[in-house]
């Protein structure tokens, strides 16, 4: 069983890291049609492993249940897919890839995706590692973040806007920070899982 995380970085606060560099928007295919939603099934479930996350349009009414997720990102190591629930052609293969067991699906909080899915979509998922549970240790009180996981395995800061993450993740286009935010946050849970991968026991 791999370590939970590496050492932390000495004499190093978060906001003097390097960024990290993420995926560039050429490395991203958003499934507007069901040519792309094939082209993507194909790599994906022959992948041994691929980053997940969802997006949903916040609510701000109280008492306003949400009607997401509105986006369901996939990534392999050098590429991420994402799939707008309102693209009927889009689903047929988000399930088949969410519930094959043969294809790990990784991310960070995925607690409320598997509800959600669930309820809005009938996708069960299945074979799902949540690296903010699996990389809590001692010093760590609830679940470990994408932001703080980067640090310790690769020395950099992920940036993430909170303007772009309460942004309306339902809207018919999508904006190019959008793209790269929620391509970005499917990527590095891959990233990271094979990073954790190679730490020494």
């Amino acid at each position: 069983m791999p370590a939970p995380l590496p050492p932390a970085i000495d004499g190093l606060a978060p906001e003097a890291l390097p960024p990290y560099p993420g995926l560039a928007l050429a490395d991203v295919t958003l499934v507007a049609d069901a040519a792309a939603a094939s082209a993507a099934a194909a790599l994906l479930l022959a992948a041994d492993a691929i980053g997940f996350d969802s997006e949903s349009k916040p609510t701000f009414a109280k008492g306003e249940a949400s009607t997401g997720p509105h986006l369901v990102q996939l990534a392999t190591d050098d590429h991420a897919w994402l799939f707008p629930t309102a693209v009927a052609a889009g689903l047929p293969v988000l399930k088949a890839v969410l519930e094959s067991t043969h294809v790990q699906k990784i991310g960070f909080g995925l607690g409320n995706d598997r509800s959600a899915l669930q309820s809005r979509f009938g996708i069960a998922l299945a074979n799902v590692l949540d690296l903010g549970e699996r990389l809590r240790g001692p010093g760590h009180r609830g679940t470990v973040g994408a932001k703080t996981a980067v640090a310790r395995f690769f020395g950099q800061r992920l940036q993430k806007s909170k303007r772009i993450g309460t942004s309306n993740w339902a809207a018919a286009r999508l904006s190019e920070r959008q793209m790269l935010y929620a391509a970005n946050d499917a990527h590095v849970a891959l990233r990271v899982y094979r990073a954790w991968l190679r730490v020494p026991v």
